[in-house]
């Protein structure tokens, strides 16, 4: 719509003998930047939450898209993380509590039973010193008690094994292995929420290029928003009044059945235009117009297409 309306009055300017001066304003239309709101990810439109016309506001929901497979990626990564998670903490803590307490319970027993050895061997020896047992006897006791010794011996070392952390290149293995796990988690996270699109300005609702139900690839504008005070007045001042006008002056913009309000000008066009062929003869210079834009700064109902006029 720009190129059109602003080749039309392009034209009218250039038409005008000598340009449109001061006097009789310099001819415009209203134009606006829209805002042109896309899903980062393809997918269905679950939920349209506003509708063409409606205010909103930044951070307001605008549509909804399915999110059944982002909800599962994300119960995965949350198990996979919390898996992660317990591996590291039973590293770090050496072995589990029920598992040190079973060792230590067989150890117990194995201590009563090398206590039992050193007696029953006590005993042999006294009666083979009396005469009244055999030497296999001791022997055999003898072999009881180093028995019972040697399982004393194991199942200390195995106490000992329980309780110590892992060693360093497990510990930073499974560390490792739990920041992948949470970065996972945190990614399923912001895939879930990307699911459901809100205003990232404030205005109205101006179009709605889908409707629920249909599939919206990413990037592809589902909404357009007209933010507030994003309308700007576009006017052509003919060469000769150029110099009267700077970015950073106020000007009046006025249309049919409005009061006059005043705008900002923010953009100013180096190069002027006109209808072609262009011939830049003394004579031509009259016809050369420069592109103008100004900010209003409380445009009320006024929607963009609308033709003005500018003064100064």
């Amino acid at each position: 719509m720009s190129d059109f309306l602003g080749g039309i009055f392009a034209a009218i300017m250039a038409l005008l003998p000598g340009g449109a001066g001061d006097a009789a304003g310099y001819p415009g239309y209203l134009e606006a930047d829209y805002v042109y709101v896309a899903p980062v990810g393809a997918g269905r439109i679950a939920d349209m939450a506003v509708a063409e016309g409606e205010p909103v506001a930044m951070g307001d929901m605008l549509f909804a898209q399915d999110d059944a497979q982002q909800q599962a990626l994300l119960t995965a990564a949350l198990a996979r993380r919390q898996s992660a998670e317990a591996n590291l903490d039973n590293l770090t803590t050496g072995g589990r509590a029920l598992e040190v307490d079973v060792i230590r319970a067989s150890l117990a027993k194995a201590q009563s039973d090398l206590a039992l050895a050193q007696s029953n061997l006590a005993r042999s020896e006294k009666l083979l010193a009396a005469g009244t047992t055999t030497q296999a006897r001791v022997e055999q006791d003898r072999a009881a008690r180093a028995s019972a010794e040697a399982q004393v011996a194991q199942l200390t070392a195995q106490v000992g094994v329980a309780e110590l952390p892992a060693r360093n290149a497990q510990q930073v293995a499974a560390e490792a292995e739990l920041e992948a796990a949470a970065a996972d988690a945190n990614r399923a996270q912001l895939d879930l929420r990307d699911r459901q699109t809100v205003a990232p300005v404030a205005g109205i609702v101006d179009r709605l290029f889908y409707s629920a139900g249909e599939i919206a690839a990413a990037g592809t504008p589902v909404v357009s928003i007209l933010p507030q005070g994003a309308l700007k007045a576009r006017f052509f001042v003919p060469e000769a009044e150029r110099s009267a006008l700077a970015v950073g002056g106020v000007v009046q913009v006025g249309c049919d059945g409005c009061a006059a309000m005043s705008a900002r000008i923010t953009y100013f066009a180096s190069e002027p235009q006109t209808t072609p062929p262009v011939i830049y003869s003394k004579e031509e210079r009259g016809r050369l117009v420069y592109l103008v834009e100004a900010e209003l700064e409380a445009p009320g109902d006024l929607r963009p297409g609308q033709p003005v006029t500018v003064t100064r």
